[in-house]
């Protein structure tokens, strides 16, 4: 087994990224111009000249730039001339000339319950900042583009409650250090308020905003991308949620004035979303020729040009959806597109459409799927096209698809002399017998289709987010699978109802019961349909792991179908939505009902465990707590039942610093439960280390 730990070990991102050449290429561009760095020195991209230069120095790079490269404090925000930064003063905000090294600071009268320019506490990452060194996340501000003003909010924490985390192993060997902060949960009458204000780079002279306080369910809108300059820096835009997510507010705020108003306004009988993923940039700008806005009231996510009159146009129809916008001009509006890939809804398509809504066009004519990333000033993309089993080739095109350079194309002999072979697309039908889904079935190394294989279910439910990449790279969560393939596993990677990129109903078949978000009985229904033409798939010998959603989804499996799944692992589990944050709730629940929550919750369904299972859990999560795995364990207890747990001191949500520890617990457990052969003695795993790249990129 040490060799299968050694070969799974070169499968997690830090180790697999060296194995490939020429893929996940980082752009940092500059006048239309972009470079990026390699093992190999720097390259630099010049899309307007048709060519590239490889194997720079930073000083060759700097000299054919003609700038320097950026180089700043992660926690302070640069003007777009450079010339200022915004920084946090304590609870307050200040600007620095960085010639002179000359400070004003924009406020003195913030206090923890009235910050300035900061995140709500539950979405500060206060515990990974401290074990990095940082001594608070950089400010939630907008610099106007002339550089002389900028835009932020006060948050008001009155009224919010307070969630405790205990440091029982601080630093210094001292006593237990309690940890206090405002966190609100679903149900509370109150939660953090966003006061929108605008200051003077210069002078200091602040213009608060006329509108009302709007609550903020989890994050700050400077982080999501929910509030921006116009490009001429007469007006400031957000994007306001009610307190049940069903409605959605456009707002204009006049710098000057400080008056507010509503262009847009959205409601609907779920929640009303800006964009097809939680993570991504808000699908709404702000244009001479009216208000480009997306909207998923047809079905689908589409978009619509609200103008003079008032009354929308629909610009994009159909039963796809549109997954990113990405730049506009005076005619076109240019986008992702998820479902016109036939047999593959996921796959992204760049397209355009004219903001009358005549013209509609793919730009990518092909099947496969694309990573953009547009040009600082709009003249071309950066385009990744790949598919789950084909490596991307990188190339730069115009807005007409053309190729402009070809910038690498990614080459794998090495990651498949480590044992890897490229996971299986699948496609299968929904418990319900009508609905197609899709996800990936990695073999195990070595496969040979005479023998017979372990299946871990490698689940993450959403519903804000996929599990699946429709793509070469298989994200964060992915690289994890494929170390379990390394360790002799069959893994499973699936899309259940309830989850984004799909249609309307397709990600509402989760709201009100987030207990089915995923929908497990779908995992369940594919384990079966894949094994009838995969005999080498062991149905007896069945895991599921997950962390965070995951976490709580590997114990929902367990709990739900118990005689499929019998070993699992659940870190970071939010096994009780009663005491996480509202934003999974009243976005994806609903509106706070008791007995609907109660159900969704895995601690009332405790008794029904009956497999082997691990919990895992950092005792500083100031995400989902840790309090939400202790309940679990209380009712597990309570009902007499035998499981594992580690509860990890010093720890945040994603462990970080400490994964080396639990992805060895993790496997571990799954070989010696799941496989049935004891784990090599004192393996031990790399230390990932830790960089501030989580908060700048």
């Amino acid at each position: 087994m040490e060799d299968r730990y050694r070969a799974a070990e070169l499968q997690l991102g830090r180790n697999r990224s060296g194995l490939v050449k020429g893929w996940q290429i980082r752009p940092n561009w500059h006048k239309g111009r972009f470079w990026f760095a390699g093992d190999e020195g720097f390259t630099l991209v010049d899309p307007k000249a048709g060519g590239k230069r490889t194997g720079l120095t930073e000083d060759e790079l700097v000299a054919a730039l003609g700038a320097r490269l950026p180089k700043h404090n992660p926690v302070e925000s640069v003007s777009p001339d450079g010339r200022r930064v915004v920084f946090r003063d304590g609870h307050d905000l200040g600007v620095r000339v960085l010639e002179t090294g000359e400070e004003i600071l924009l406020t003195t009268d913030g206090t923890a319950e009235r910050p300035y320019g900061v995140a709500p506490d539950a979405a500060r990452y206060w515990m990974l900042l401290r074990r990095l060194g940082l001594p608070h996340p950089p400010p939630a501000v907008r610099w106007s583009p002339d550089s002389t003003k900028v835009l932020t909010h006060r948050l008001d924490n009155r009224g919010v409650p307070l969630m405790h985390l205990i440091e029982s192993a601080p630093a210094d060997g001292g006593r237990p250090v309690l940890h206090s902060y405002h966190y609100a949960v679903p149900g509370d009458d109150v939660l953090p308020r966003a006061e929108m204000i605008v200051f003077d780079a210069v002078t200091g002279e602040a213009v608060p905003s006329g509108g009302e306080p709007f609550p903020l369910h989890y994050t700050s809108p400077f982080v999501t991308g929910d509030a921006w300059w116009a490009e001429d820096g007469r007006a400031a835009y957000y994007l306001e949620h009610s307190r049940d997510v069903r409605t959605l507010s456009l707002r204009r705020l006049d710098p000057v004035s400080g008056e507010v108003t509503t262009l847009v306004e959205e409601s609907g009988p779920t929640r009303v979303e800006a964009r097809q993923v939680a993570m991504l940039p808000p699908s709404v700008r702000v244009l001479p020729q009216g208000v480009l806005w997306y909207s998923q009231r047809d079905g689908w996510g589409h978009l619509y040009l609200y103008g003079p009159t008032g009354e929308p146009v629909q610009l994009t129809s159909g039963e796809w959806a549109v997954h990113e916008v990405l730049h506009t001009d005076d005619r076109y509006v240019h986008f992702t597109a998820n479902g016109l890939v036939e047999g593959d809804p996921y796959r992204r398509q760049v397209c355009r459409v004219a903001l009358d809504g005549s013209g509609f066009a793919r730009i990518t004519q092909d099947d496969l799927d694309h990573e953009v990333s547009v040009a600082d000033d709009g003249s071309c993309f950066l385009d990744s096209a790949s598919t789950v089993t084909e490596p991307p080739v990188t190339t730069v095109r115009d807005w007409d698809g053309a190729v402009l350079v070809e910038v690498a194309a990614a080459d794998v002999s090495e990651l498949e002399a480590s044992g890897w072979s490229a996971p299986e697309r699948i496609t299968v039908k929904a418990a319900d017998g009508e609905t197609d889904l899709y996800g990936v079935l990695h073999r195990p190394h070595g496969f040979d289709p005479e023998s017979s294989y372990p299946v871990v279910d490698h689940v993450y439910p959403g519903p804000q987010v996929n599990r699946v990449s429709p793509a070469f790279d298989p994200g964060l969560i992915g690289y994890d699978a494929e170390a379990l393939a390394a360790l002799g596993f069959a893994v499973l990677a699936l899309d259940g109802r309830g989850t984004p990129n799909r249609s309307k109903a397709f990600h509402d078949a989760s709201y009100g019961a987030q207990a089915i978000a995923g929908h497990m009985d779908d995992h369940v229904a594919a384990l079966r349909q894949l094994a009838e033409t995969r005999p080498w798939l062991d149905l007896t010998r069945v895991g599921v792991c997950g962390s965070s959603g995951g976490g709580y989804a590997a114990v929902r499996a367990m709990l739900d179908h118990p005689e499929v799944f019998t070993v699992g692992v659940a870190e970071s589990g939010s096994h009780d939505l009663r005491l996480y944050h509202p934003y999974v709730g009243d976005a994806y629940v609903g509106p706070f009902d008791e007995a609907t929550y109660e159900h969704s919750a895995n601690t009332t369904h405790a008794a029904r465990l009956q497999g082997k299972l691990l919990l895992m859990h950092g005792e500083l999560d100031d995400n989902v707590t840790p309090h939400l795995t202790m309940r679990l364990v209380n009712e597990l207890i309570a009902a007499d039942k035998d499981f594992d747990l580690i509860i990890v001191p010093g720890a945040e949500h994603l462990l970080l610093g400490y994964r080396h520890y639990t992805t060895r617990r993790r496997w571990d457990f799954l070989v010696r439960h799941l496989l049935g052969v004891e784990p090599p003695k004192d393996y031990q795993l790399a230390p990932i280390p830790l960089d501030t790249s989580f908060f700048t990129g």
